[in-house]
């Protein structure tokens, strides 16, 4: 590695700090996707759809961000974002057991549907891509009362041949609006392959749209960091949308509903594993001389504590009234 790669977050204005929040975000996606496996498979949880493999360009993005002004509308997958906007390890624990407190949706919702209104994250609902015509309505109240701020929206691929997704970027496209769309292509929609989907690259979509579209490395959190502050500086010129389309792997099948070897070989899901951008921005941080062994275990142990006190907390925590059934679902006379 050059010296110059040793200071790419420096010379992208990020301080030691921010890549070592950067890297602890992404880390705190893995370990809880790893235990909400194992709780399911035990049998403590009901379901869960994982997003090993997508942590980089999640954690990159959140933090080109502004997490006081922007607003997000994050897919199923996005734990490492949510978790870098300011959601807790307990918050998601009561939402994967389903308890009344969990802030997302009072444990109505399916894991993975993210909903926090002090964070400004907009809830998400089952069927996909409703959140990209959500996300330019957004823009369009912003740009009407003259706020400076983006809205941001994530997706996968799959999402991206649903008429949900042309249609918010046509009418982000005629009316220059600032959202940022950025696609987490992990080449496969459940089980259909990338290209049995998808002709071309998704970024190219946006240029009939009348807005740029660009294509990054979804396993560099700093290239997605990059494209990203440029998309929002561009949003915030009045200059209109951005299409990102992060290219990575899903590392881990689509659901614990899921045998993915019926449609895919264990060989390609190790050669794509061997790309992880988790130990490879770990590598980064310690050429770069930032990080080391000792550091490592020592945030994984606390890591891990977190994640064992909120295991605690949402599996004793109550779940939802009988009676709060229809709460927030009508609205009161």
């Amino acid at each position: 590695m050059s010296i110059g790669q040793y200071t790419k977050h420096h010379q992208l204005g990020l301080s030691d700090e921010k890549v070592i929040e950067m890297y602890t975000a992404m880390q705190r996606a893995r370990k809880f996707d790893d235990r909400s496996l194992v709780l399911q498979r035990s049998g403590k949880i009901a379901f869960h759809v994982s997003g090993i493999g997508q942590e980089a360009a999640q954690a990159g993005a959140a933090f080109a961000l502004d997490m006081e002004k922007d607003y997000f509308l994050p897919y199923y997958r996005d734990y490492a974002f949510v978790l870098a906007a300011g959601m807790t390890m307990k918050e998601l624990m009561l939402s994967v057991f389903t308890k009344a407190e969990d802030p997302n949706s009072g444990g109505r919702q399916m894991p993975g549907h993210f909903g926090h209104r002090k964070l400004r994250i907009v809830t998400g609902s089952s069927p996909v891509t409703t959140q990209v015509p959500h996300a330019v309505g957004i823009a369009l109240a912003a740009k009407m009362k003259g706020d400076p701020l983006v809205s941001f929206v994530t997706f996968g691929e799959g999402s991206s041949n649903q008429g949900d997704f042309h249609e918010g970027c046509n009418f982000a496209g005629v009316h220059k609006l600032p959202v940022i769309l950025m696609c987490e292509n992990n080449r496969y929609a459940i089980s259909v392959p990338h290209h049995k989907q998808v002709a071309g690259n998704i970024a190219d979509r946006a240029l009939g749209y009348g807005f740029p579209g660009i294509k990054v490395d979804g396993n560099d959190p700093l290239e997605v960091y990059r494209v990203v502050k440029e998309a929002r500086e561009r949003a915030l010129r009045g200059e209109g949308p951005t299409l990102i389309e992060a290219d990575m792997y899903r590392v881990s099948p689509h659901s614990t509903s899921d045998n993915d070897l019926l449609y895919r070989t264990k060989e390609e899901v190790e050669e794509n594993r061997a790309k992880d951008g988790l130990p490879k921005f770990r590598q980064y941080l310690m050429d770069c001389e930032i990080w080391d062994e000792e550091k490592d275990r020592e945030l994984l142990a606390a890591i891990q504590q977190e994640i064992n006190d909120a295991t605690a907390y949402a599996d004793a925590a109550p779940y939802p009234a009988g009676e709060d059934t229809l709460k927030h679902v009508y609205a009161e006379a």
